[in-house]
């Protein structure tokens, strides 16, 4: 039975959304598995992280996903670590059909024991980003972006990736929230719990989220249950189980689970437009070098060739451009 646990859920990408039947509670529980090991297996082809930065990456999805999941948003969610350490940048992206991909870039080596701030805090200048950006975005228009350090209100390092959200949705939503955060190779999981927006907030007579912030016994409670989840327990056991043990004797309802998916956006015409805005003169310097210029995605390892012909396509006004039969990535 166990064995067929395990199999099961390394199989699916499931986010399951839960209430609690009269308090100011919400919640969210998410498990990646194939489409996280797909989301590995697609970059390994252009070079595979080391195992902590793999790990940061799988904690980013799962969270990006329940964050995602949290707001009504038609869009994309990005969630970034800028960082001044080994680990440079750490971005995952997720869309509002629970399609995510993920990536990093590292400029140096990385112990095997190596945490968040070994990878990406080294010198406390480092800052996690949240961009919301529209998908009928204006041309021209700014996506909303919110900032925060890695560090919390002593200014002492924030030691691990949900600490850091949780610390940024404080700041900047007003909303006290508990994240639990863990992933290996195989699985990518993650809780959320969070304190609901108050209704009317903002009018007069009204109280502010921030009024209520640390201040709601029932998140307090459900918060404190729901940091005694393990790392191990949140990525071996079933969800079923998880929400039972956590919560037996909370109000809790269920909602229907939701199908996430690794996906790429990634497309042959934005390589194509990228390579324009370098410009003629260093595209055609490349081709007489190397005979081609070859460009992988860093989020899926897709390869995108153009030789000298599709370079001379590239920088051919459409008037002027002869039909073409040739297909190609």
């Amino acid at each position: 039975v166990l064995a067929q646990l395990t199999d099961f859920h390394l199989n699916n990408g499931l986010l399951h959304k839960f209430m609690f039947d009269g308090l100011p509670v919400r919640g969210a529980l998410v498990r990646l598995g194939a489409d996280w090991r797909e989301a590995l297996q697609r970059r390994a082809a252009v070079g595979a992280f080391a195992s902590p930065v793999r790990a940061l990456m799988g904690e980013m999805a799962a969270a990006g996903v329940l964050m995602q999941s949290s707001i009504k948003f038609d869009g994309a969610l990005v969630l970034q670590l800028h960082g001044d350490g080994p680990v440079r940048l750490a971005v995952a992206e997720v869309r509002s059909d629970l399609s995510f991909r993920t990536t990093a870039k590292v400029t140096g080596d990385i112990a095997d024991a190596a945490g968040l701030v070994q990878m990406v805090n080294v010198g406390g200048d480092a800052r996690c980003a949240i961009t919301l950006d529209p998908r009928d975005r204006a041309p021209g228009s700014q996506a909303y972006q919110g900032v925060v350090p890695l560090y919390d209100d002593q200014r002492q390092p924030l030691g691990a990736l949900s600490s850091v959200l949780e610390h940024y949705m404080l700041q900047s939503e007003q909303l006290d929230t508990r994240l639990v955060l863990a992933a290996n190779d195989d699985i990518a999981a993650g809780l959320l719990l969070q304190r609901m927006p108050m209704s009317g907030a903002g009018r007069p007579g009204c109280l502010r989220d921030e009024d209520l912030i640390g201040s709601s016994e029932d998140f307090n409670r459900i918060a404190m249950l729901g940091a005694t989840l393990t790392r191990e327990e949140l990525l071996t056991l079933d969800e079923d189980t998880i929400l039972r043990r956590l919560f037996w004797d909370e109000p809790l309802r269920r909602f229907d689970p939701l199908h996430t998916r690794f996906s790429c956006s990634c497309s042959r015409e934005r390589v194509n437009n990228m390579l324009v805005g370098l410009g003629r003169e260093e595209i055609e310097s490349i081709v007489v070098e190397l005979e081609h210029v070859e460009v992988g995605c860093d989020f899926c390892g897709q390869q995108f060739r153009f030789d000298a012909v599709d370079v001379g396509r590239m920088f051919t006004a459409p008037a002027d451009l002869a039909p073409s039969t040739r297909t190609r990535q």
